[in-house]
């Protein structure tokens, strides 16, 4: 079983952005569905973590709510590599909502790696919601989250990574602000 799934996490407080950073419209679709048209063209299932109180309808998704809303994207990281796991994956592709470019020749660079986990690194900084993990990672995140961690580096420190430079740094832009939102480039 080799099967990469996506688990795509939709559930942050947008707090720059002043609203549902999932439910922005771009390109004539959410930020949401664009997501996970595109990791779908490469991943199965696709698994969306929302916040609690988010309204994502994606017919080709398994929505599942945040299980410790507001409490940073480990968590709802373990909750997606779960759900990829009971479902025959053996590795997760994993991407924020916000990064309305990414393609699927990302994934593809990502899945090459051979690590338990494979990072995009671009311009001097590792990307790790950009990234293909081990469905196998889920007790560490237990362990790391049982013990008050929150950080997604925490995860590295613990298990290592490969690092991937990937062919093109506009893939991970994230979108932060109206003003990110306003300088993405049209799409093709």
């Amino acid at each position: 079983m080799n099967q990469l799934a996506a688990v795509v996490l939709t559930g942050g407080a947008s707090r720059r952005m002043g609203r549902d950073k999932a439910a922005i419209r771009w390109g004539g679709q959410t930020l949401a569905r664009r997501i996970v048209r595109v990791a779908s063209s490469r991943c199965a299932p696709v698994i969306v973590v929302r916040a609690p109180d988010q309204d994502i309808a994606t017919p080709d998704a398994i929505v599942v709510d945040d299980r410790e809303p507001g409490q940073g994207p480990l968590v709802a990281l373990g909750q997606g590599l779960r759900v990829a796991a009971d479902r025959g994956a053996v590795r997760a592709f994993v991407c924020a909502v916000d990064m309305p470019l990414i393609a699927p020749s990302l994934i593809d660079e990502l899945a090459a790696g051979g690590d338990r986990i494979v990072v995009a690194t671009a311009d001097g900084r590792d990307h790790y919601l950009a990234a293909v993990y081990d469905v196998g990672l889920c007790d560490i995140i237990d362990e790391l989250t049982s013990a008050g961690e929150r950080r997604l580096g925490a995860l590295l420190e613990r298990v290592g990574a490969q690092r991937i430079s990937i062919s093109e740094p506009n893939w991970i832009v994230n979108v932060n602000t109206e003003a990110d939102l306003a300088a993405l480039p049209p799409l093709p």
